[in-house]
Parts: C-alpha cells; structure tokens; sequence
C-alpha cells in the first residue's frame, strides 16, 4: 500500500464517494480492499494524524471513488477518529455510504445506522460476518429489517468474498431514506428552532440540529466558519432546551434512540438457545488448558489428517482422476480435438502433456477441488464449533515469545483458507510489528485450503510418520522466524482479549452454505490461474525454455535437494499458485517418481516457498512494495535452505517413512 500525505484520488466529473462507516472491527477494510482491489492511497486525514483510505471501484464500466472511514461507536465525537469519520460526512462529497455492521452485534452498529438516517445520506446496510451470527445461533429476518429502516440490506462474509458482488446498489444514488425517530417535545421543538437558523450542509439541519442539542463541541468550528451570527443564538435555544430536563439532553437522545434500536432488534432477530451442556462446557474448558489442550489439538489434527488426507486425498481424488477424468473426460476430448484438430499447436495446448484440459483441468477439478471440498467441510465444523478462538487462547503463551499475541492465531488459521485474505485481515492486529510478523508467517509457512489439501493428501499416501516431520518443521521453522524478527523490529505486543463463544455441534445446513460458498470462490480464483500456469508451462516447453531451466535449477533441485529434475515445473507453477505447484509433486508421486523422503523434501520446501503471485500482489498493498519484496527475496532460498538440511538430516538418520 502506497503512503501519499497529500495526493487524492480524483474523482471522475459527476460521480461522489462512496464512503463505509461501521464500529471497529466489522470488517470494513476487508470489504474496501475487496472493492478497490489495488487502486488504493492511505494518506492522513487532513489537520489530524488519523490515516483513511480512498480507493477507486470499478463497478460495470464505471469507475466510483470509495473511502474507508476510521471505526465509530457514535457520530457525536468522543475521539479523534469518530471525528474524522464525521468530518468526512459533513466536508466530503458523498454520494451514498455504505454501512458495514456485525451481524452478532446488530445494537451496536444499529445505533450509528439511526444518526445516518438522520444525516439524510441514501444508505445499503452490508450484515458482515452473517457465517459468526449463524454459528451463534443467530437469525436476522433481513427483509424485516430492510422494511423497519427502508433500506437495502445485504447479508455478507467479507473474508470469502461471499455476496460482495450484490453491494453495487450501494453505487447507486438512491431515494433518501427517512428518519424513524421522534424525541421528546422540548427537544423536538429546539431541534426545530435550531434548524431554522443553520445554513445549508452536505448532511440534513435537523441533524446538525440533533448534534448542537447533544452539545457536540466539536461542531463549533463549522458553526464559527459557517453561520458566525448564529452561534449564540443556539447556544441560547440549547441552554434552554437542556433547562427542561434533569438529565443532558445527549443522554436522553441516545436513550430514545437505544429504545428505538431494541425495538427493531426484538423484531428482526432470533436467537436459538445453544444448548450448552455440561460436556460441551467441560470439553471447552479443556481445549484452552496449556496441558489438556493439547491432546485435544493433536486429535483435531489427526481426525483432518484422516478426513482430508486419507478420504479426500486417497479416495475421492482416485475415483475423479482415474475413473471421472481418465476413462471419461480426457478421452472424449481427445477424441473431438483429433477429430477437428488431428495435431498441431492447437491441438498440443487442449489436450497434450501441458494441455488445458489434460493438465489445467486435471489438476484443478480431479486433484485439487476433491481434497479442498473436504478441506472446506473440516474447516467450516472447526469453524462453527467454537474450537478456533479456543485454540488462540491455548497458543498465545508460545506467540508471545515471537512478539505476537493469540489473536494473531486468527488472520493464520484464515491463511489456511487462502493466505490472500488472511494478509488483508491482519489489520485486525493493533501494532505494525505484529502486522509484519504475522504477513512474513503467513507468507512462509501457511499452507492454504488447497495447498494444505494437497499436502495432507500425498502425506497421507505415505505415513502419519511423514506428516509428523513435515508439520514439525514447519512449525519450528516459523517460530524461529518469528522470534528472530521479533527482535530484530522494534515495537511492542498489544494486549490480548477475545470473545470465546460456546462450545456447540455444529450445524449442517451451516456447514453446506460455507462449503458451498468456499468452492465456488475456489472455482472462480484458482481454475483461471491453473489455466495461466498450464500457458507458462506449455510456451516454456514449446520455446525449449523449460529444459535450460530444468538444467540451471538441477544443482540445487536434484543435487541440493535431492529431488528429480521433473519437480523444477511444480516450483515454477508454484509462484503462480502454491497448490498448483503441490499438484505438479501429486502428479509426481502417484507415477512413481518420488520417494517418501523426497516426499516430505519436496512438500516442506514447497509450503515455505515463495507466496502466491496473488498473495504478493496483496502483501504489496498492505505492507509496500519494499517490505513485500525483501520478505519474497527472504523466503526463497531460505525455503531451499530448510529443504536442504531436511534431506541431509534425513540421510544421515537414516529415515525412510516406509
């Protein structure tokens, strides 16, 4: 991300910002990065050292500014960032906002919807983390909502993109909406009095009225720079509006509002009981132990070992390849290629060794989606068990030791979704050193779903012993990372605190939505990259590039490494996608060409290879271009180095993993 104190971009003639307003940590940065992709400046709000972004969407052929305001609880300031938020309201072009709320917390971010009902702004309400709400036992009648408010309301789940694509009505400058509150009328009628005396504003009179009556000191600025008369005069109606009551007049504005928010909430959502018995408390208790806990995380990791590795890997990618793609697809496409094309370049990029359908297609939809799906299902049951926050608690005494705190457990077991998103999330972090520790990890040695996949399904194919070492290394090589730049960065830990919801079963409606939602990103991200890398490979092949360098990387694949000459493509392909290139080893070991020890080489070296070429592209964004590179360069040969001395350790013990 690059930083410009001063540049802004330009917005196109006639358009306005679309601007996101939500507490913090809602998930607003997620959906801003989401939206603007890499058009995006963080730059200080003018006269205050609160950074925003602004970025620009492109939304059909249009091209829309959009601002990510600083987290707010109100838009009467109570800090310098919920007065730059309020500020961007008031000074700034807007358009539409777009208001991103906690599905789980719909009080909280209902409060701030009510101030911008009052502001007059055409408004979409964005429901994020609807996955959390529902393994709360959480349901939102959204229609009920959208009616209550008269808004539009999308239920979202930023960090897998899910329902992102719907929130371009709020691109749109609609109707706008109407406030739903009335005050007293002591307080209606100063608001009122106040109204009249106002100039025009990007934001409606009555509610700077409401804001002068709740004694707002921030607003005088404007008021001396706007109506330099007036301002005495509603000091006047203000004192004797609050004359009226006991309590602040702001008091009893958020009370009514507060009342109003209860009112709508009792309305729209349900919640299950969770039926929380004494096992599950017990069974809970005991996964956050320093002691029994792990047990508990050995049990997980040997149960996806077995769902993943072993049923997904073994089972079901055997019956998509051989049965599905062998006897089925790769045949019927041969045969209506040679029929139009009998051989030729064409003919080579469909279905020859590095064809679409033969490799790209093969790959992605026989090898990687099976052991992915299952991946998915395994990951969404740890998701909505509530084991995860649990197992953030039980680790935060070793991340400690690297600078770190449990929480940063979070964006890492996001990284096992897709390590793209989870650097995106690592502004969940308070500190810069804990942004950077956790992007370099997440870099190095965080395998994605469909890497991971991948792993457990060729580990899976040797022995648990094999997974045992290639987890053990890559666990301790990360910690030793992650101590070393621990020290090395300066700055401190922030302290930790998280919500631990329920231990529950989940449920399986739950389970099928995300996996469903999980495989269609999947679908969506990864087969067009499959596609480029099958490109890269067939030019390189064709241009004989691929044997010069199959030849310059064999000192270090073949003799450093101890690997055949063959793995070189999975490492090209790697850079493009990490689960590519761990489907190019599969490829390898199911023909034969890998032993178990060059198994768990070749996997150890490849899970702390280089980031995806997507994940890079996101590092730049977050961290700089400069810190993305010197981590790139970083990870490289020290991924090699970590192959190497494996496979020297390995010799000289003498392991065979049979």
């Amino acid at each position: 991300m690059s930083h410009h104190s001063g540049k802004r971009h330009a917005l196109p003639p006639g358009e306005k910002w679309l601007v996101l307003v939500g507490n913090p940590n809602v998930g607003k940065s997620v959906i801003f990065g989401a939206l603007t992709g890499r058009y995006a400046t963080v730059s200080n709000y003018p006269g205050t050292t609160v950074e925003v972004s602004r970025g620009m969407a492109r939304i059909g052929t249009r091209r829309l500014g959009v601002i990510d305001s600083p987290g707010v609880n109100s838009l009467v300031p109570m800090s310098e960032d919920e007065r730059v938020t309020r500020d961007i309201l008031l000074n700034e072009e807007i358009g539409s906002v777009l208001q991103v709320m906690d599905s789980k917390n719909l009080r909280r971010s209902l409060l701030i919807t009510l101030q911008l009902l009052e502001m007059g702004l055409p408004i979409t309400l964005a429901l994020n983390m609807y996955d959390e709400a529902g393994e709360r036992g959480i349901t939102i009648n959204t229609e009920k909502l959208s009616t209550w408010m008269g808004l539009h309301v999308v239920p979202t789940i930023a960090t897998q993109r899910w329902n992102l694509d719907k929130l371009h009505n709020a691109f749109d400058h609609r109707q706008i909406p109407v406030s739903i509150i009335k005050y007293p009328e002591f307080i209606e009628d100063g608001i009122g009095r106040i109204e009249a005396l106002l100039p025009k504003a990007r934001i409606t009179a009555r509610s700077m009225a409401i804001m002068l009556l709740s004694g707002d000191p921030t607003l005088n600025e404007w008021l001396v720079k706007n109506a330099p008369d007036k301002t005495r005069d509603i000091e006047d109606i203000r004192s004797g509006v609050q004359s009226r009551f006991k309590e602040p007049v702001g008091y009893i504005i958020n009370r009514v509002r507060l009342k109003t928010v209860d009112a709508v909430v009792g309305e729209v959502v349900s919640q299950e009981p969770l039926g929380k018995s004494k096992a599950s408390a017990v069974l809970g208790s005991l996964s956050m132990h320093p002691v029994w806990g792990i047990p508990i995380l050995i049990a997980v990791l040997f149960l996806m070992y077995e769902f993943v590795g072993v049923l997904g890997a073994g089972v079901s990618v055997d019956f998509f390849e051989s049965v599905i793609f062998e006897k089925i697809v790769n045949p019927w496409a041969s045969r209506v290629v040679e029929y139009v094309l009998p051989s030729g370049l064409i003919h080579d990029l469909i279905v020859g060794q590095y064809g679409i359908v033969t490799m790209a297609f093969t790959y992605a939809i026989a090898i990687v989606l099976p052991i992915v799906g299952f991946f998915f299902i395994f990951f969404s049951f740890l998701e909505d068990s509530g084991y995860l926050p649990r197992l953030a608690v039980m680790v935060d005494r070793i991340f400690k030791l690297m600078g770190l705190n449990g929480k940063a457990v979070l964006p890492m077991v996001l990284g096992l979704g897709c390590d793209t998103m989870a650097t995106m999330t690592t502004r969940i972090l308070e500190t810069k050193k804990e942004r950077i520790i956790v992007t370099l990890l997440l870099a190095l040695g965080v395998p994605c779903s469909a890497q991971l996949g991948v792993i457990l399904g060729m580990l899976g194919a040797v022995s648990l012993t094999a997974t045992l070492w290639w987890a053990g290394v890559v666990i301790i090589v990360m910690f030793i990372v992650g101590l070393l730049a621990s020290k090395l960065l300066p700055g401190d830990a922030s302290d930790f605190i998280l919500e631990i919801p329920p231990m529950r079963m989940p449920q399986l409606s739950n389970i099928v939505l995300k996996t469903l939602v999980r495989v269609e990103w999947y679908l969506k991200e990864a087969v067009p990259l499959f596609i480029v890398g099958t490109l890269v490979l067939f030019t390189l092949d064709k241009t004989n590039a691929l044997r010069y360098l199959e030849v310059a990387g064999s000192p270090i694949i073949v003799n450093f490494l101890n690997l055949p000459v063959e793995s070189t493509q999975a490492f090209i392909v790697g850079f493009l996608r990490r689960d590519y290139g761990a489907a190019g080893l599969f490829a390898l070991q199911k023909n034969g060409m890998l032993t178990p020890v060059q198994t768990v080489v070749s996997l150890v070296t490849m899970t702390l290879f280089v980031p995806c070429i997507a994940n890079f592209l996101m590092m730049i964004k977050e961290r700089g271009l400069q810190a993305a590179l010197l981590m790139t360069l970083f990870i490289f040969p020290f991924a090699v180095l970590v192959g190497g001395i494996l496979n020297f350790i390995l010799k000289v013990l003498n392991v065979s993993f049979l």
